[in-house]
C-alpha cells in the first residue's frame, strides 16, 4: 500500500473514532452532557428533589417589606411528604407557609409542590433586609415530614424582570405610611375645630338675631315712657 493510501486510511479511522466518541457523549443515562449543571439552586435528598430555589426580595432597596422563597419540589417516592418549614440562614426567622386549594403543602407520591407565583403556595419571609441581600447565595433549609432537612444555597434576587411574577407583593414603605398617618391625624384634628367654629358662628348669629328682635320693643317702651 502506498504512503498516501496509508495516510488516507489513518485519517478516515481518526474521523470515525471522533464521531463515535461524540455520539457516546450524548447517549445513555451516563452521557457527558448530563454532567452539565444548570445555573440555579437544586439538590436531591432521598425521594425529595428541590429545583430552582430562589429568595426574591422587594424591588425597592429601601423597602422594609417581606421577601419570599420560590422553588419547585418533587416527591419521587410513593409516600406523601409534607413541607413543614423553611428557614433562610442568617435571618433567624422561619418563613410563613401558605397553601392554596390547588397547591397543598402535602406532596403526594410522584407529585410536586410549586412555591411562588399566581395561585401557587407561598413561603413569606419577614423583613430581614440586613440579612437577606441581593446577590447573596444563602443557605435555605426545607424540612419535610419524612425526608427531614434538605439544605442548599440559593441566590437572592430582586423581584424584577423574570422574577416579577414570582416575587413578594409590594407594600408601602415606612415613610409613606407615616405620611399617610400624619395626613389622617391632621384632617381628623382639624374637623372638630371647623365644627366648633361653625357652631360658635351659629350661636353668635342666634344671639344677634335675638338682640335685633328685642330692639323694636325696647324702642317702643322708651317712647311710651317719654310720652
Amino acid at each position: 500500500m502506498s504512503s498516501s493510501l496509508r495516510r488516507g486510511a489513518l485519517a478516515a479511522s481518526a474521523i470515525a473514532f471522533s464521531v463515535a466518541a461524540l455520539s457516546a457523549c450524548g447517549a445513555g443515562n451516563n452521557s457527558q452532557t448530563l454532567e452539565i449543571k444548570p445555573d440555579n439552586a437544586a439538590t436531591s435528598v432521598g425521594d425529595i428533589k428541590v429545583q430552582n430555589a430562589t429568595v426574591i426580595t422587594q424591588p425597592d432597596l429601601t423597602s422594609t417589606g417581606p421577601a419570599v422563597v420560590s422553588a419547585t419540589i418533587f416527591n419521587t417516592g410513593t409516600e406523601p411528604e409534607t413541607l413543614q418549614s423553611i428557614v433562610v440562614a442568617g435571618t433567624g426567622k422561619t418563613a410563613e407557609l401558605h397553601a392554596t386549594k390547588t397547591q397543598p403543602l402535602t406532596i403526594p407520591g410522584g407529585g410536586r409542590l410549586i412555591l411562588g407565583g399566581k395561585d401557587n403556595a407561598s413561603a413569606v419571609l419577614g423583613s430581614s433586609r440586613e440579612a437577606v441581600q441581593d446577590g447573596n447565595a444563602q443557605k435555605i433549609t426545607f424540612t419535610f415530614s419524612r425526608a427531614g432537612d434538605v439544605s442548599l444555597r440559593a441566590f437572592v434576587v430582586p423581584a424584577e424582570s423574570f422574577f416579577t411574577g414570582w416575587g413578594p407583593s409590594a407594600v408601602p414603605s415606612a415613610s409613606a405610611s407615616a405620611s399617610a398617618s400624619s395626613s389622617v391625624s391632621a384632617s381628623g384634628s382639624g374637623s372638630p375645630a371647623a365644627g366648633s367654629t361653625a357652631s360658635a358662628s351659629a350661636k353668635g348669629g342666634k344671639k344677634n338675631k335675638q338682640s335685633a328682635s328685642a330692639t323694636p320693643s325696647d324702642s317702643a317702651s322708651a317712647s311710651t315712657n317719654a310720652g
